[in-house]
């Protein structure tokens, strides 16, 4: 491989090493707060793997000022843009609807709007933890396409015309598949950790996020869908925080 092969878009490259996103490095560089081995870099320069990237601490500062939110989404809602008369989550993030309990010293202000976009999907019909973030590094890392943060939820579901003690009537080897061995789109599904919580519940572990993903896997094993909630991204939960309301990230919260 010679080294012009071995070069990378400088976007790209920050992008990668976790910097931030390919869209906030455009943004650096085109306010000349980047530098590679010393130079103040053009926008589209391609750089080696020995490259080396300075930020200026002005970049920083903006980053340290995005916020990442996180909502209890009900039903009804979309997860990003306004479509079908249905309004998007976004529209839940208000001073009023703030949870009491979000131990965040962050005021509130109309700027984190700005920019605030779902790092993941959660379907109309469905409710729980949704992630809204100005931080395109926390969006990659929960979205990008290598992405393997766990994802839990709680399925409320219902077999043919049983829908008490679900659990008794649902074959052993139905559950073996909705753990392993589904396809959807033509593509076979990452394992995924699925155990009864109660005789109607199931309790979904996945580490991907395919287009209304559960719902699809339960039909393909029988299954119906009567309620799905997202509990936990990661390390973060839903915990205590209530329908409708949101919180900021914790200064010390990782996914």
């Amino acid at each position: 491989m010679n080294a012009e092969s071995s070069t990378t878009r400088l976007n790209k490259r920050m992008a990668d090493l976790g910097l931030c996103s390919r869209r906030e490095a455009d943004e650096w560089i085109a306010r000349g707060w980047v530098k590679v081995d010393g130079q103040v870099a053009p926008m589209g320069l391609q750089v080696g793997p020995q490259a080396r990237i300075e930020v200026d601490p002005k970049a920083r500062g903006q980053q340290r000022e995005q916020v990442t939110i996180l909502l209890h989404k009900p039903v009804g809602y979309v997860s990003g843009q306004a479509e079908d008369g249905y309004e998007p989550a976004k529209v839940l993030v208000q001073p009023r609807t703030r949870w009491k309990g979000d131990l965040s010293p962050r005021r509130f202000a109309p700027s984190q709007l700005q920019s605030l976009v779902p790092a993941g999907r959660l379907d109309i019909d469905s409710t729980g933890l949704l992630v809204l973030t100005q931080d395109g590094r926390v969006a990659r890392q929960l979205i990008a396409e290598d992405s393997s943060i766990e994802k839990e939820y709680l399925v409320r579901v219902g077999f043919g015309t049983v829908a008490e003690n679900v659990q008794a009537a649902f074959p052993p080897g139905q559950l073996a598949r909705l753990r392993h061995g589904l396809s959807l789109d033509g593509q076979p599904l990452k394992p995924a950790r699925v155990d009864w919580q109660n005789p109607e519940q199931l309790r979904f572990v996945l580490t991907e996020g395919k287009k209304r993903q559960i719902r699809r896997m339960c039909e393909a094993v029988g299954l119906r869908v009567v309620g799905l909630k997202r509990v936990r991204i990661g390390r973060v939960t839903l915990g205590q925080l209530p329908l409708g309301q949101w919180r900021y990230l914790g200064p010390h919260e990782r996914f």
